[in-house]
């Protein structure tokens, strides 16, 4: 497969009191096309400044080395158009005192170009396409009055307006309880062969990320230890680091036959 994205010697450093502190250190990664790619990793081992780096939204005090391409895209890629983003707390991705079917729309103006009525009603097929309940009385929701499983379905659908190529799930299902992360799980899931997008999807549980992912990259102090097939990671990993995420997701004993796509079907949703 042609790659959505390459990755080469991406480095992130931020300014320390006396010397620079290494965020992500010389990243050599590639994405294919309708590939799912997951990255795993404690806090603060670099999975989240990697996505950030990806959609050109460090802070500006951020000094970045390396290269981010896009092949066969001829121009740099753009949030919205090119890049869905899905954040950890979707409370914190919506405007509390706008309607979310305003919301979506906005998207769709400001990344497609469309008229207002048109957007509104694009909204809706995609609050409809995230099996939100009701889409047209959703849409005149405002964000407080969905739970917290509806507003990431939300933030998903605003995340897709653009048909992007690349969608970005950050600890995207974290917040949520079991029964909902599974629900959201296959959802990206569903959207993502739909719509034959590639997939970043960012956890700390390798668990959670062999249900989705094709591959799993592992990172630890900003460093990538170990990259491969999910299934491989899972069942006979290399890195004594993998082996202690294993070990704290699964047990060493539970996850040496699993199946790199048991438990959550991602390919099928979960009806809410």
């Amino acid at each position: 497969m042609s790659p959505c994205l390459s990755l080469r010697g991406l480095s992130v450093r931020y300014p320390g009191n006396k010397t620079l502190v290494t965020a992500l250190d010389s990243i050599d990664l590639d994405i294919a096309a309708g590939e799912r790619v997951a990255i795993i990793g404690e806090s603060g081992s670099g999975k989240s400044t990697l996505a950030l780096a990806i959609a050109n939204l460090l802070p500006g005090n951020a000094r970045v080395q390396g290269t981010v391409e896009w092949p066969g895209l001829g121009r740099k890629a753009e949030n919205g158009r090119d890049i869905g983003f899905v954040f950890q707390d979707p409370s914190a991705s919506l405007d509390p005192v706008m309607r979310i079917g305003d919301q979506i729309a906005e998207v769709a103006r400001a990344n497609l170009g469309m008229g207002w009525r048109a957007a509104q009603a694009l909204a809706i097929q995609l609050l409809d396409r995230v099996r939100l309940p009701e889409p047209r009385l959703a849409a005149q929701a405002f964000p407080h009055q969905l739970s917290g499983g509806q507003k990431q379905r939300v933030a998903i659908a605003a995340a897709i307006v653009g048909k992007p190529r690349l969608l970005i799930a950050d600890e995207a299902t974290s917040a949520l309880d079991t029964i909902v992360q599974a629900e959201i799980m296959a959802l990206i899931g569903r959207l993502v062969t739909e719509e034959g997008m590639s997939l970043l999807f960012i956890s700390h549980d390798i668990a959670l990320a062999s249900q989705i992912a094709d591959r799993i990259a592992v990172f630890r102090h900003g460093r990538l230890v170990e990259v491969g097939p999910a299934r491989q990671i899972v069942s006979n990993p290399t890195d004594p680091y993998t082996w202690l995420l294993l070990d704290a997701h699964l047990g060493i004993d539970a996850h040496l036959g699993i199946d790199a796509h048991s438990g959550v079907d991602a390919h099928s949703e979960i009806d809410a």
